[in-house]
């Protein structure tokens, strides 16, 4: 876990929101695509999704004013892997547990009660592509603080929209003097 900075914390995956699953690479206003080309590393040849990176998410995660942490089963592999792809530092790492615990209800995802316990409290947003609504519903009941379960459609990733209601929701929740 991480020192309470105030802050609020944003849960962040990497398949779906960051590298698209499915679906093409959107297309700016001039329909060029927006996603990073391969750059030729061996990493990418032992993994070719990571060529489907957007540079620009890290600038526009980072502005967003809350505490990044990755809530991702590519674990430490993240910020070896895929924050210096698109400009993001070193970021805290959610550790999940070992094996098959138990969820309190069914349709629970598995990440859903490791991030309740690791936000303490704590406001947080939780952007990944698996979110359903007995994880809003449960997450409602068990955690003090207000939380944003935002799903994005893994076919086109983290978008305008996302960016937008993220934002909206942060501004609202965050303490008077982190308002930028």
């Amino acid at each position: 876990m991480t020192a309470d900075s105030g802050r609020p914390l944003l849960f962040l995956d990497v398949d779906g929101p960051l590298i698209l699953i499915g679906g093409e690479p959107p297309n700016d206003s001039e329909g060029r695509a927006t996603r990073a080309e391969a750059t030729g590393h061996p990493e990418e040849a032992a993994n070719p999704l990571l060529s489907r990176l957007d540079p620009m998410h890290g600038e526009r995660l980072s502005t967003l004013g809350c505490e990044l942490v990755w809530a991702t089963t590519w674990m430490a592999d993240a910020n070896e892997e895929v924050a210096p792809r698109i400009g993001l530092p070193e970021l805290p790492v959610v550790d999940w547990p070992e094996g098959d615990e138990e969820q309190p209800i069914r349709r629970l995802h598995w990440k859903t009660t490791t991030l309740v316990a690791w936000a303490a409290g704590r406001p947080f947003v939780w952007v990944d592509d698996e979110i359903s609504d007995a994880d809003r519903a449960w997450v409602a009941a068990n955690h003090p603080g207000h939380a944003l379960l935002h799903r994005v459609d893994p076919r086109v990733g983290l978008s305008d929209p996302d960016f937008a209601a993220i934002g909206r929701w942060l501004a609202t929740h965050a303490l008077p003097d982190q308002i930028a």
